[in-house]
């Protein structure tokens, strides 16, 4: 059982296997640095046997209008570059296969950008699928495709927060 979703610190990494090797040895070898270097902000899934359940990671990325899909892209002002926030990458151990994780990791990544958000300007939460049924999983919550790249989704930040208020109160 997931009891916490907390920072990367020196949680033990070894046993981690999502079954992608290249996000396995990223978050084995990599995110650390990463998290050392800020280019992204790492947050592990904790479960109370397990360990480390799953992880994500967050960092900055900038859009530009002609990136968007048509009806999305009259919603921004005419910038060159629009701020958006990436969940570059997110990843449960196949241990925990069924049991909701990736679902948790991803509401609160999302949690974590709104809140964000607040303080710092944010149009949309962009996420990039390894492959079509990871895009599937975005897609289910609201994400939608970028016109010429179909494993790179995205959701409105306001889109986010009216669903985290329906969640809510629903």
């Amino acid at each position: 059982m997931i009891t916490s979703i907390e920072p990367l610190g020196k949680h033990e990494r070894r046993a981690f296997s999502c079954g992608v090797a290249a996000l396995d040895d990223w978050f084995r070898l990599r995110a650390g640095q990463d998290e050392k270097r800020n280019v992204a902000r790492v947050f592990v899934a904790i479960d109370d046997r397990l360990g480390v359940a799953g992880f994500y990671s967050l960092s900055t990325i900038t859009l530009t209008i002609p990136d968007l899909p048509p009806e999305q892209a009259k919603r921004p002002p005419r910038y060159d570059l629009i701020p958006a926030a990436l969940i570059g990458r997110l990843a449960r151990d196949q241990r925990v296969r069924g049991q909701r994780v990736g679902e948790l990791l991803l509401a609160d990544a999302v949690r974590r950008v709104v809140s964000a958000a607040s303080t710092l300007a944010v149009f949309a939460i962009v996420v990039e699928a390894k492959d079509e049924p990871a895009a599937a999983f975005y897609r289910d919550f609201g994400f939608l495709t970028f016109p010429n790249r179909p494993l790179r989704l995205f959701i409105p930040v306001a889109d986010a927060i009216e669903a985290m208020s329906r969640a809510q109160s629903g």
